[in-house]
């Protein structure tokens, strides 16, 4: 015989079509806010499949709630689908006119090099796109397959609208698009289901015990919802336009440090997007994303105590990059090597101080105003600090990277800067000119790398110009020409603007752009003339630190805020090793002129480097274990030496999990209520689909449970009794009684367990048969 009496997809559900729509509408706006941030590139277009994914999501959860599958199968079904959707999908914004086969394979292939970029090549940031759209598309999937099943497999609406709710709230807060309307909406959409479902609810509960008219007490309820939904919305946005008050102020400062760190590391999932708010602080981290705003604040950052009468304008560094990635820099294969205080940090590494240059050691005491800074600061290039530190540096041939240090006590630097005279080994003009070109191989294969895509039509142009500039004046060495750039850059040409939104949202690379609309803040320019340079194979990588602060020359005080971050570049010279350079206009720049010396013959036939092969793969000339004191701290190879943590680790994973089930088995230790343990017995049971209906009493549960599992019905009985007697008669049970329940609740948490095996009998327990 034929039943047909199954559940039907098609059929209107309980909580009726237009419940459906509001958590699809819910799923969409969220998907909405993701793809109006522009998180992958800046590319709106990108993004634009979202909030399809969430739809396919929210239908995939509403089939399986419809169709009576158990929540482990229905969720499997839901993730079989979204493994074949979304790469579909993705696929179709990386290869859009391809067959579905190519753009399968060029979601795979996107996907398989990031992972090998961040797991296996242990870099920090992957230029691949691909698996960042991927890691988007599910997460709006998984958005509507959730709140589709919670609403309309148990009826509980208030789960997914605080996770969805949360994600598009943190969206909010990390971009500077205002998307106050799509809160609005949201905030719509969930309030009038809450009011649907608890309608329905009455409803039922008046249907149940005979009580009224179900339809109109329904009525009442969405009638009254309707109202104070408008109310509350329009007294949100009454107070969002007049409120000044900042009660989470306090909060949101001691939380910066946790979200930058935060930031840092989804970054390797989800890049910063170029039109991400910033934190107001400099995170001076392994990663740099240049976007369309440069936002910080006024907050003090750091105190120096200085050498009284010393008023030499120090530029203090933070952090190196060596990769750029179109729309930011990286410090490629990190490596760290521990420095005891007082240790030479230097001593080892490629970063050395070259013999031959001469370097006057000043000492600095740096107290950091706030516990959000990593990193030790110094000027140019630090020889001691008083305290242990980490020393990164990039890649396997050891190049400066930063200095790792911890907490907001002071620490005390010693730096060996370079003397500005016309003296052997002094920084002049004409000694930076007579430098000439034999650059260290891995100097050269780590800082003249240039990707693909970086310089455009108008970068060429510009470049083009600049070096017909330098040649025509008859100095056409490194140095002139990042000198030319320099004041190129600082020229009326060019504007310094803190905001730049919407000037190169589609462009691939902030170079070009800025070469093409010559408006940005410090990074702009420094990215741009540093790939310039790189461009004519001379080694140069971008800084980041502070520009130098308010000093009193009498006490030797320097007072630095996050206002004066900044970006510069270096450059290096054979003989010498790393020259700074400040190419920012808008008057930010305070480097002290360099005196032109004496002359003196250039020490290479050849003024600019024509070197083959710059922007080949980096090949690192010297592993760091063959040379002398480098790598002896090194952390490169992580995987050596832990095998024992492994195995311990192992152990106390089983151990947790014995302990774990024999706390479970043995249940409560104290006294619980009848209300909790009945509680606490529905909600495992719901786990493997025999959740209580809306409309069951206790009784009516039990003996449905009872029916499916006879050898504890006795004990369901007991729990049901307890819970009736307690909740509706107002009695209080004594210790005998008690005693029986938590007796009867220990037998059933672990006999509920067999529920798992009684697939069959979820669809007959649903219909109350």
């Amino acid at each position: 015989m034929i039943q047909t009496d199954r559940p039907r997809l098609l059929s209107p559900p309980a909580e009726g079509w237009a419940s459906l729509c509001l958590v699809a509408f819910m799923a969409v706006v969220v998907a909405w806010s993701l793809d109006d941030a522009a998180l992958v590139l800046g590319r709106r277009d990108w993004t634009d499949f979202l909030a399809w994914a969430a739809l396919g999501g929210v239908g995939v959860g509403f089939a399986g709630a419809r169709l009576g599958w158990s929540r482990p199968i229905a969720h499997l079904a839901g993730a079989a689908v979204a493994a074949l959707v979304v790469p579909w999908m993705v696929g179709g914004v990386l290869a859009p006119n391809a067959s579905p086969a190519v753009q399968y394979q060029a979601t795979a292939t996107a996907s398989l090099n990031a992972v090998l970029d961040l797991v296996v090549r242990g870099l920090l940031v992957t230029r691949e796109t691909g698996h960042y759209l991927l890691v988007l598309g599910l997460l709006c999937w998984a958005n509507g397959q959730f709140a589709a099943a919670a609403v309309f497999r148990h009826g509980r609406p208030i789960g997914p609208i605080i996770v969805l709710g949360a994600i598009l709230i943190a969206n909010m807060a990390a971009t500077v698009h205002d998307q106050l309307w799509l809160l609005v909406f949201y905030s719509v959409a969930s309030l009038a289901l809450l009011t649907r479902l608890h309608a329905l609810d009455e409803q039922a509960t008046w249907l149940r015990r005979r009580i009224g008219d179900p339809a109109t007490v329904g009525s009442l309820y969405i009638r009254g919802g309707t109202v104070f939904i408008l109310i509350a919305v329009f007294g949100a946005l009454t107070l969002t336009a007049s409120a000044r008050s900042a009660p989470l102020a306090g909060f949101w400062d001691d939380a910066k440090p946790t979200l930058v760190d935060i930031s840092q590391w989804l970054q390797r999932i989800i890049p910063a997007a170029p039109d991400s708010r910033s934190l107001g602080v400099p995170s001076f981290g392994s990663q740099v994303t240049i976007g369309g705003i440069w936002s910080t604040s006024t907050e003090p950052a750091l105190e120096i105590h200085r050498t009284p009468g010393d008023d030499t304008p120090y530029y203090w560094r933070a952090t190196t990059y060596d990769a750029f990635t179109l729309n930011g820099w990286t410090a490629s294969t990190l490596t760290r090597t521990a420095r005891e205080a007082g240790s030479q940090v230097l001593d080892g590494t490629l970063d050395r101080i070259p013999d031959s240059a001469a370097r006057r050691s000043v000492t600095f005491q740096i107290t950091p105003q706030d516990s959000f800074f990593k990193v030790a600061f110094s000027p140019i290039d630090p020889s001691t600090i008083d305290r242990s530190v980490t020393l990164d540096l990039g890649g396997n041939d050891g190049y400066f990277q930063s200095i790792e240090i911890s907490g907001r006590d002071p620490y005390t630097v010693t730096a060996a800067v370079p003397v500005t005279a016309d003296v052997p080994g002094g920084l002049t003009v004409n000694r930076l000119r007579a430098a000439g070109t034999a650059y260290p191989p891995g100097i050269v294969a780590r800082y003249t790398k240039v990707p693909d895509g970086a310089i455009g039509p108008e970068a060429s142009k510009l470049i083009d110009a600049i070096i017909a500039r330098v040649k025509a004046a008859g100095h056409d060495t490194p140095y002139d020409l990042a000198q030319a750039i320099v004041d190129e850059f600082h020229s009326s040409r060019y504007d310094y603007e803190t905001n730049v939104l919407g000037v190169c949202d589609h462009s691939t690379s902030i170079v070009e752009c800025f070469a093409q609309f010559k408006r940005g803040y410090c990074e702009h320019y420094a990215s741009t003339m540093a790939i310039l340079l790189r461009h004519e194979n001379i080694p140069t990588r971008l800084v980041e630190g502070f520009l130098p602060g308010t000093l009193d020359k009498r006490t030797g005080q320097e007072e630095i805020l996050t206002s004066s971050a900044h970006a510069w570049v270096e450059v290096y010279f054979p003989g010498y090793g790393w020259e700074m350079f400040d190419p920012t206009g808008g008057g930010l720049a305070n480097v002290p002129a360099l005196p032109t010396g004496s002359f003196i013959p250039l020490a290479s036939p050849s003024p600019l480097p024509s070197i083959a092969g710059g922007n080949g793969p980096i090949r690192d000339p010297e592993a760091p274990s063959a040379r002398p004191g480098v790598g002896g701290g090194s952390t490169n190879d992580r995987t050596s030496g832990n095998q024992p943590l492994i195995v311990a680790a192992i152990v106390l994973f089983v151990a947790v999990l014995v302990a774990a089930f024999l706390a479970w088995r043995r249940g409560p230790r104290s006294a619980s209520t009848p209300d909790a343990v009945y509680a606490s017995i529905a909600a495992l049971a719901r786990r493997f689909g025999f959740g209580p209906r809306p409309t069951q009493t206790a009784y009516e549960y039990a003996n449905a449970l009872g029916d499916i599992l006879p050898n504890v019905r006795p004990e369901l009985h007991t729990v049901a009794a307890a819970k009736v007697e307690v909740a509706y008669g107002r009695r209080v049970l004594g210790d005998d009684r008690m005693r029986t329940l938590r007796g009867a609740y220990r037998r059933l948490r672990v006999n509920l367990l067999r529920l798992a095996l009684r697939r069959a009998d979820r669809r007959r327990m649903r219909r109350g048969r």
